[in-house]
């Protein structure tokens, strides 16, 4: 499959990235392919036919893909989130109308975590008659008009007796707008491409049948690490396309310190799943590395480097996302550190 990765990096994602960066928009045939290929079933750990992947073959293959179209892969890793949680759910029937056609790529997926990880959470789920009323507001979601279904993830409004805070609700939706959601679109400097939104949710009800889990939040944010440490690869993957226009330029000298820069990021990543602690500032290490390489990549090609059709620029800004897609305040407080002059 890392094999695969490459292929498609190289053949078809980056010769297209500047037009998926320049007309906001990724075709449609880039997930077919990836469908086709197999890549949208590698959460679903062999169930229904697909390729089972350890964990750092996913990274390495998420990294790849982010080396040639960040937009495209940013898009096509939010379906995983929504197999882990068919795969891992206790609804059968859920799982069984779902999982298959995900595995498949038939049917696509997006996530929507960010309202309730935050304290206080901006979406809130409220126990009803059948199900969960939710009210409040995903603040980025992605895919919005790509996407088929969406795993929403909302506060539990009932703390039980010992918690700090309520769990989690997580259930399947629609990703159409309707009663109870609205849409606001967001224009970012990057990525455009990927369709990323804001919903509000009104009593929005969500019935029990839709439901994938109720955990706790601590569970819910033990869940999380995983996707922390993948989040680092789209900044490795950015470092990695300019260590290689840097090489092509002829400045190969710039190019292997930075690379040596790239694999020791790359094991401080890998080291921050076994010591949770180290996480967020080794994510900060790899999104100031993104950023440094690409400022390098665009000294080095010089003036044609601002240009709107050259991949410097293109790099800048995208490094620039990873510098905020995904983070928390712990990973914040380490980039401020590293960019403000501190030596973290």
């Amino acid at each position: 499959m890392l094999e695969r990765a490459h292929a498609i990096a190289e053949d078809v994602l980056f010769p297209a990235a500047l037009d998926v960066d320049t007309q906001a928009a990724i075709p449609d045939s880039h997930f077919s392919l990836l469908a086709d290929q197999g890549f949208y079933g590698l959460a679903a750990g062999g169930a229904y036919g697909s390729v089972e992947v350890d964990f750092p073959s996913l990274a390495a293959i998420l990294e790849t893909l982010s080396s040639g179209c960040l937009t495209t892969t940013f898009t096509w890793i939010q379906h995983h989130g929504l197999v882990r949680a068919l795969t891992g759910t206790v609804n059968e029937a859920l799982r069984d109308k779902y999982l298959g056609a995900a595995v498949r790529g038939e049917v696509r997926g997006g996530v929507a975590y960010a309202g309730a990880i935050p304290q206080p959470p901006r979406l809130l789920a409220t126990a009803t008659h059948g199900g969960w009323s939710l009210n409040g507001e995903a603040p980025f979601v992605t895919g919005w008009g790509i996407v088929d279904l969406l795993l929403v993830s909302a506060r539990n409004t009932a703390i039980a007796e010992g918690q700090s805070a309520g769990t989690i609700v997580s259930g399947v939706i629609d990703a159409t707008a309707g009663p109870g959601i609205t849409v606001e679109e967001l224009q970012m400097v990057a990525a455009q491409g990927s369709n990323t939104v804001r919903l509000y949710f009104v009593d929005y009800f969500i019935p029990d049948e839709k439901v994938t889990s109720d955990i706790s939040h601590d569970d819910f944010l033990a869940n999380q690490r995983r996707n922390a440490r993948l989040n680092g690869c789209f900044a490795t993957g950015i470092t990695t396309r300019c260590i290689r226009l840097i090489d092509a330029a002829g400045r190969v000298e710039i190019g292997r310190r930075l690379q040596a820069e790239l694999d020791a990021a790359r094991s401080r990543l890998d080291a921050g799943l076994d010591d949770p602690a180290t996480l967020p500032a080794a994510r900060a290490a790899a999104a100031e590395l993104a950023y440094r390489s690409a400022g390098a990549l665009v000294v080095t090609v010089g003036s044609t480097g601002i240009l709107a059709r050259q991949h410097a620029q293109r790099l800048v800004r995208e490094a620039t996302f990873t510098l905020v897609a995904a983070g928390r305040p712990q990973i914040k407080a380490c980039l401020l550190d590293l960019l403000g002059g501190g030596h973290e």
